[in-house]
């Protein structure tokens, strides 16, 4: 693996958030309208009150009907070119980073560009949850070699389509429960060079609590893939494995398994990341994490001693976004953050795999 980029690495081509953009769909499914439909369904009886105890969500939203995987992302994008003061015509790099998408090919990329107007190279990625941070890392490295000058990395999340509902015994329940906390929405950032020194907008960024040689932009990246996971959770169907059998569209796997991969593998990377810029997390005014239910979200903070008061919590409100969801906490953010402001991103996604970024206004 590359040597990570720590703060003080210095280039003319650092990389920041020029705008952010989300998309919500304006339904709405309340945790007590899951626990009906599963009733509704032919499937196992639930307590009143269980499912909102076991997730700590109270709705999530969830697409229409002429929603799709790219109507998501090309609203968030329409939303964070408009944050960031840009045309379609500017934007040279479009990358749809989702788990989600409209089809097997073609890439759903070509769909959103359609839609947005643009004439950008445009491709997929998916990573699961952690697509959207791999994509911007993706982006950012391309800019930073010369290949792009502005890109707009979107997700359009639609993982309620892989919920199902007629669990018929406690066994089903426990394997495909994690579809029970999906929501559906869109992210959306658009990526190009920082100012340089001298610039009003560097100046700016660099207040007298902040050494003059940490300007604004990402600061770190760095990734890593702990595959041995891969089998404990995902929905496995469409592709050669298992084409076309209804039985594998579902999201199924072994939740606690996931949660202890994460935390031992994250607290990891995070202990890492933390030694290798020479920060602590009081250093940062917003910490955003992927987000699954609020218990396994305060069992994370709990291993890993994230300050509960930093993050951007989206779980209670939204539920599971998928690679969504840290799109949607950085768009939150954006409007409390001041020049100069620390934020540090998590990524988790199964497979598994985790990303940390450390970014300054």
């Amino acid at each position: 693996m590359p040597a990570a980029r720590g703060i003080g690495f210095d280039t003319s081509a650092r990389v920041t958030f020029l705008g952010t953009g989300s998309y919500l769909p304006s339904a709405r499914l309340t945790t007590n309208e899951v626990r009906q439909r599963i009733i509704d369904a032919g499937g196992v009886s639930l307590p009143r009150g269980f499912l909102r105890k076991m997730t700590g969500i109270e709705s999530r939203p969830v697409r229409a009907d002429n929603e799709y995987a790219s109507t998501l992302a090309t609203n968030a994008a329409r939303a964070a070119m408009r944050s960031a003061g840009i045309g379609a015509e500017a934007v040279d790099l479009l990358i749809f980073a989702s788990a989600s998408r409209d089809m097997i090919e073609p890439a759903t990329a070509h769909a959103v560009q359609e839609m947005l107007g643009t004439s950008a190279h445009c491709f997929d990625m998916t990573n699961a949850c952690n697509s959207f941070l791999n994509g911007i890392d993706v982006a950012a490295a391309m800019i930073e070699t010369g290949r792009a000058s502005l890109a707009v990395v979107c997700v359009g999340e639609t993982p309620s389509q892989s919920t199902r509902w007629d669990l018929r015994s406690r066994e089903e329940l426990v394997d495909h429960f994690a579809g029970l906390t999906f929501g559906d929405a869109g992210a959306a950032v658009v990526l190009g060079c920082a100012p340089s020194e001298g610039d009003e907008a560097s100046e700016a960024a660099n207040s007298p609590a902040v050494p003059s040689n940490r300007g604004a932009g990402l600061l770190y990246r760095t990734a890593e893939a702990r595959s041995e996971h891969w089998q404990v959770g995902g929905i496995f169907g469409g592709g050669s494995r298992h084409p076309r059998e209804p039985e594998w569209t579902y999201f199924r796997g072994d939740g606690r398994a996931l949660r202890e991969a994460f935390e031992v593998n994250g607290d990891a990377i995070l202990r890492r990341t933390l030694r290798d810029t020479g920060t602590t997390y009081d250093d940062y005014a917003r910490i955003l994490v992927h987000q699954v239910t609020t218990g396994y979200l305060d069992h994370f903070v709990e291993v890993t001693g994230i300050p509960a008061d930093r993050l951007v919590r989206t779980v209670d409100r939204y539920g599971n976004l998928a690679a969504a969801t840290i799109g949607i906490q950085l768009d939150e953010a954006m409007r409390d953050l001041t020049p100069g402001d620390l934020v540090l991103l998590i990524g988790l996604g199964g497979g598994i795999s985790l990303t940390t970024m450390v970014w300054r206004r």
